[in-house]
């Protein structure tokens, strides 16, 4: 029995599905108005004066009308540390395929492949109600098989409901972070901010010290929207239960969805102007929509930093 390449990309390894993801991203870019900007990311960066002109990429300039030149490894020295919410709360899905934490694990491992081909060093830290994993930034293929590796533990304790109820405290997980980080980095949360208000205020001032460490930083928001920004569930009753806590509450969503939406989008906003005046980029992905908006964002941010 044959089985189609849908079918087997959904049994691979993640590296196979991160690959994928990726060198399906960047077909999408030569189709797009942001033609040559996966030469420049992967291998290449713009011709500037000063440069030797014997290193300019002809074959490159051919497709694209720009002068590019090859882009060595000891140019390439960015280091990045994926930072993944696996709270309880990440176990969500409604209309969405996947639940946030599986939409999450397969964006993360993009970037990490993403992240190695541009030859970057990248770490990872996975919490929940603390730091349960930590490692650190290498450039090494054996290392990324390893983040791969780890990340593929989640996928299959997800899979199998074997974890036990567990909070968010992203603030006390990027402190700890913080101070363990020795080289300037660039750090990528990856989160549902499911956390009270007093969570989030902390969550600000954490991220306030990842950038007086020196630090960049972008803050990816994953949410199933139709849903969780929305509200938007069909008429009827429903019984809704809190993720982390396992409480529980009866109610008809449609009487409470535009003053839902209203205080969401008013927390949105005000949280995106704190990260603004923090220094911190933010970004929201919706489960139910491709990753390119996503990784876009990541490569916008990475040329930025040279």
């Amino acid at each position: 029995m044959l089985l189609d390449s849908d079918i087997l990309t959904q049994l691979a390894p993640l590296e196979i599905k991160a690959r994928r993801i990726v060198e399906g991203f960047i077909s999408g870019l030569h189709k797009s108005p942001y033609h040559g900007f996966s030469v420049e990311f992967a291998e290449h960066k713009p011709y500037n004066q000063g440069d030797d002109f014997k290193h300019i990429d002809w074959k490159v300039y051919g497709k694209t009308e720009r002068f590019y030149v090859k882009r060595y490894e000891a140019e390439t020295n960015l280091r990045a540390h994926v930072v993944l919410d696996i709270s309880s709360s990440m176990n969500y899905k409604y209309f969405a395929e996947w639940s946030k934490l599986k939409y999450a694990i397969h964006y993360a491992s993009a970037l990490m492949y993403m992240m190695h081909r541009q030859r970057d060093a990248c770490g990872l830290v996975l919490f929940d109600d603390k730091i349960q994993t930590q490692f650190p930034a290498k450039s090494s293929y054996t290392h990324l098989r390893l983040l791969f590796t780890e990340l593929e533990k989640e996928l299959k304790a997800e899979l199998n409901q074997s974890k036990p109820k567990k909070k968010s405290a992203s603030a006390e997980a990027l402190h700890s972070l913080a101070e363990s980080l020795k080289n300037r980095s660039l750090v990528v949360i990856i989160t549902d901010l499911f956390e009270n208000v007093s969570g989030h205020d902390s969550l600000i001032s954490a991220m306030r010290h990842l950038r007086h460490q020196r630090h960049e930083v972008l803050l990816f928001n994953v949410l199933e929207h139709k849903s969780e920004r929305e509200l938007d569930f069909p008429d009827g009753r429903y019984l809704f239960e809190d993720m982390e806590t396992g409480e529980e509450m009866e109610m008809n969503p449609s009487q409470f969805k535009e003053s839902y939406k209203k205080k969401v989008d008013e927390f949105t906003q005000k949280f995106k102007i704190e990260c603004n005046e923090a220094g911190v980029d933010f970004e929201e992905i919706d489960t139910q929509k491709p990753f390119d908006l996503a990784l876009l964002a990541y490569l916008n941010k990475r040329k930025r930093l040279g």
